[in-house]
């Protein structure tokens, strides 16, 4: 019986945490895709959590802004699953995966620029995995459709698709290239990228 009473409260501890945890990633979230610079305080109190709390599930600022990265690219991955991509002629599947990855990259971009600024690009890039593996299977269905380029690795296509987004997330920070911009840059880049060459 006292073995029995000693472990109840055990769930509820790890309940507690799980929503700590939630409230970190999605306060985090929102602080730093507004201001990269975001203290851990700031997102602490955000969440409505002591800073002990938030460092004991993410014991530094790298830690933190690593899973609310994770967060942020789970979110939009489920936002990216749209049947069309593998369906549609892979030009115009292309135009639309840019145009969605474009939209929730411009809602995150100083979250991605809290990244670079805190974690190495082969880890931000591992986070990228799932979501790229769509880029991948497009492309690939495009070079065996005779609609994208063939004398180019499939690996570095898909490595130029991360950096070239990834880069207009930059300049558009920076005001280089203005928000109506960016899209139709984006778009005509990559796509004239993947042409075979005449």
């Amino acid at each position: 019986m006292v073995k029995t009473a000693a472990r109840q409260p055990a769930p509820a501890r790890r309940a507690d945490a799980e929503r700590n945890i939630a409230a970190i990633l999605q306060a985090g979230t929102r602080l730093l895709s507004a201001d990269p610079t975001a203290s851990v305080a700031d997102i602490a109190k955000a969440a409505g959590v002591g800073r002990v709390t938030l460092y004991g599930h993410f014991p530094s600022r790298e830690a933190l802004v690593d899973a609310v990265l994770d967060h942020a690219v789970g979110v939009a991955e489920a936002v990216l699953a749209d049947d069309s991509i593998d369906t549609a002629p892979a030009p115009e599947a292309m135009a639309k995966l840019l145009r969605s990855s474009w939209e929730i990259l411009d809602r995150h971009r100083r979250l991605f620029l809290a990244a670079d600024r805190t974690l190495a690009t082969e880890r931000i890039r591992k986070h990228h995995d799932r979501p790229l593996q769509r880029v991948e299977r497009l492309i690939a269905r495009g070079q065996r459709a005779g609609d994208f380029r063939t004398d180019l690795p499939l690996a570095w296509l898909v490595t130029t698709f991360f950096s070239i987004i990834h880069s207009a997330a930059q300049e558009r920070e920076a005001g280089r290239l203005a928000a109506e911009e960016v899209e139709p840059v984006l778009v005509k880049t990559m796509l004239s990228l993947l042409s075979e060459p005449a």
